[in-house]
């Protein structure tokens, strides 16, 4: 277990807790995100295994709404959005920049803990009896109706923006104040731009959300008049305020997993990022374009005509940056030495289900469109070909193209590949089934529909079965790496970048002495080539 020991000798639960060592806190983020994603796949299961038959089978309606409502806000703000910053950021950021640690070690440890003292909150709400909003929260019901325990999840989420907002802060300040000698702005790994736009629409966004929550609490324990119009309140606010943050929250979940893909892609192609600097202020215009087209989520909400055609103006516009990304990651593979190791085929699984789900969202961007397919599953089908199709993919290839530097050990890449598979395989399966019911007017949250609807839900409930398989086989081969697996050394994929030129695991310190960039990102032409592993 020495490969896991990051500061001394001592094991003790004492010393993980008051850690302030960035390494072992991603860590710790790593066991509870882990945890939440497995029981928000759990809620997800038994509503596929409900959707196997027209009827209620397995559970009536409104253990139905507690479930959907238990998976969104699950995934959402206790996986999705905190999962590669508070992981993959929190761990490797740092190393990037060839710092000691995160610029506010304490600040680090305290949003740990703000996240877990949320996630507790959320899980009381679970246990009490649950939540039946959904992940959405939509007022009049939440604020005023329902009978469920929605000030206590509220609060969860609440508490853990403030987790969010930590994180963003630091990384911000350390991607400032704490680069190595000649590692200038344009010379930083597309890792670290991406979490810098992301900080920044965290920042900016976080407040927005926590603010809306704290109304509705208002509204139910108080009565005001803020969104239940038969207390003078508009219930429009709300959506307009809860979307002006949850839109800006998907590329929150997306843009550290366009991070990520920028490193595994040159690296498994042995080739310079093509159009390194579009890559880069992409990043930043999407944080940018992320804040102006939340009404695209209101088309049919009654809101102004005029203001739904800016809305799906500012729509396609906001296309632009993330097509930009995926054209220059072909362009990177377009004569490359292509090497499918298991973060690779992750990595490519990414662009195709990322780009299906984009192209989604331009089609949902037409009015016309969206009227007919609004709350149908051909809205699920979109968001979770870019949730789960892009942001989990990349977290879980990011997750392998890195182990062998978090633990020290090497895993087994034939069961890496064969989860890559299965994952892919599993997911399409699941969800491409689920555009064609929504285009055909399945509605989503229903868990009762016509009887012509079956054979797309189950071939949607088999796949479901299947990618569960493919999430489960990385849990167990990478503990089992930790104990069993080879060393990997410090480089073991021959890979640019500064967290690649110290140990695996990386010291306390991460270096013995901070070192001197000399050299652009991502030059592969001098590397050698990927040994076989």
């Amino acid at each position: 277990m020495n490969e896991l020991n990051y500061i001394t000798n001592d094991y003790s639960v004492k010393s993980w807790l008051l850690t302030k060592d960035h390494k072992r806190i991603a860590l710790m983020y790593l066991i509870a995100i882990t945890f939440f994603f497995f029981l928000g796949g759990m809620a997800a299961l038994l509503m596929r295994l409900e959707l196997l038959t027209p009827q209620a089978d397995v559970v009536q309606a409104e253990t139905y709404n507690k479930l959907f409502t238990l998976h969104g806000i699950t995934m959402v703000f206790f996986f999705l959005i905190p999962g590669i910053p508070a992981v993959l950021g929190n761990f490797l950021l740092p190393l990037m920049l060839g710092a000691r640690d995160l610029a506010f070690p304490r600040l680090n440890l305290t949003s740990f803990y703000l996240y877990v003292a949320g996630a507790l909150f959320a899980l009381s709400a679970a246990i009490l009896g649950g939540v039946d909003t959904g992940w959405t929260f939509y007022t009049p019901y939440s604020s005023t109706y329902s009978n469920t325990h929605v000030i206590t999840m509220a609060v969860g989420i609440f508490i853990t923006g403030f987790s969010s907002i930590l994180t963003g802060l630091n990384f911000i300040v350390t991607t400032h104040k704490m680069r190595a000698p000649g590692l200038t702005w344009f010379r930083l790994p597309l890792f670290v731009w991406a979490h810098y736009a992301t900080s920044f629409i965290i920042l900016l966004g976080t407040p927005v959300i926590a603010i809306t929550l704290l109304l509705v609490g208002l509204e139910r324990g108080f009565h005001m008049g803020i969104f239940d119009p038969a207390l003078g309140g508009d219930p429009l606010l709300f959506q307009h305020l809860f979307w002006f943050y949850s839109h800006p929250a998907v590329y929150i979940m997306i843009l550290p997993a366009m991070g990520v893909i920028s490193e595994v892609i040159p690296c498994f192609s042995r080739k310079r990022l093509f159009g390194y600097r579009f890559v880069a202020f992409s990043s930043m215009a999407i944080a940018v374009l992320g804040f102006l087209v939340w009404g695209h989520h209101m088309f049919i909400s009654g809101q102004s005509i005029y203001a739904g055609l800016v809305f799906s103006f500012l729509s396609f516009l906001v296309a632009i940056p993330s097509a930009i990304k995926v054209f220059n990651w072909t362009a990177t593979l377009y004569k490359g030495r292509i090497y499918l190791q298991t973060p690779m085929l992750y990595a490519l699984g990414f662009i195709g289900l990322f780009t299906i789900g984009g192209l989604t969202g331009i089609m949902l961007a037409a009015l016309g469109l969206d009227a007919h397919v609004h709350d149908t599953y051909f809205i699920i089908a979109h968001f979770h070909y870019i949730m789960v199709g892009g942001t989990i993919m990349a977290y879980l290839g990011g997750i392998h193209f890195w182990w062998p530097k978090i633990s020290g050990r090497l895993y087994p890449e034939f069961w890496g590949k064969l989860s890559a598979m299965i994952v892919f395989i599993g997911f399409n399966l699941t969800f491409f089934p689920q555009f064609i019911l929504g285009y055909l007017g399945m509605p989503r949250r229903m868990h009762v529909y016509p009887p012509e609807f079956q054979v797309l839900n189950v071939l949607s409930t088999a796949g479901a079965s299947i990618l569960g398989v493919g999430y489960l086989l990385p849990l167990i081969y990478l503990i089992w790496s930790v104990f069993y697996g080879r060393k990997a050394g410090p480089n073991p994929w021959n890979a640019t970048g500064l967290e690649w030129t110290t140990t695996s695991p990386p010291p306390t310190s991460n270096f013995e002495t901070i070192p001197v960039v000399t050299e652009e990102a991502y030059d592969y032409t001098s590397r050698p080539e990927i040994p076989y592993v």
